[in-house]
């Protein structure tokens, strides 16, 4: 009988209840959004223009623009750098003066058109995170650039 009640009570040791646990899975934290890069003094670089992907030839400078406090657009096509005025009269207005720009040729003229029409129909602007989109008057998109931060 002793055995038994040795057996009986290792037996009810190893069923011992444990207190439940949650089932409910924890929430991930709030997924972090990069704070919204500054329209002046970073280095933009354009990822579409009118719809379509960047895609530079090899050996070609990947084009950029960079808006100054001065009120000065500068950058580079690919081929040729520009300069030029920007105008920001509102929270989400932007246009460009004509901009100056030398005149050579290379594999990437086409991107650096691109680049630059779009640019000239510019009207308005959002920013989120680090992606810069330019619409124009009739608010459809003419290019996205991405903030590219120089080390």
């Amino acid at each position: 009988m002793r055995f038994s009640f040795l057996i009986l009570a290792a037996l009810a040791a190893g069923c011992q209840t444990h207190p439940a646990q949650e089932t409910t899975a924890t929430p991930a934290p709030p997924a972090r959004q990069a704070p919204a890069a500054a329209l002046r003094e970073t280095h933009w670089v354009p990822r579409e223009l009118a719809g379509q992907p960047v895609r530079l030839p090899a050996d070609t400078r990947e084009p950029y623009l960079t808006l100054r406090t001065d009120g000065t657009a500068e950058g580079n096509g690919s081929c040729n750098r520009f300069r030029g005025s920007f105008f920001s009269e509102k929270a989400d207005e932007l246009t460009f003066s004509p901009l100056i720009s030398t005149r050579m040729s290379c594999a990437a003229i086409e991107t650096e058109n691109a680049f630059t029409r779009a640019l000239a129909q510019s009207r308005t602007y959002r920013i989120s995170g680090d992606t810069l989109r330019l619409f124009d008057a009739a608010n459809a998109p003419v290019a996205r650039l991405e903030a590219v931060y120089l080390h």
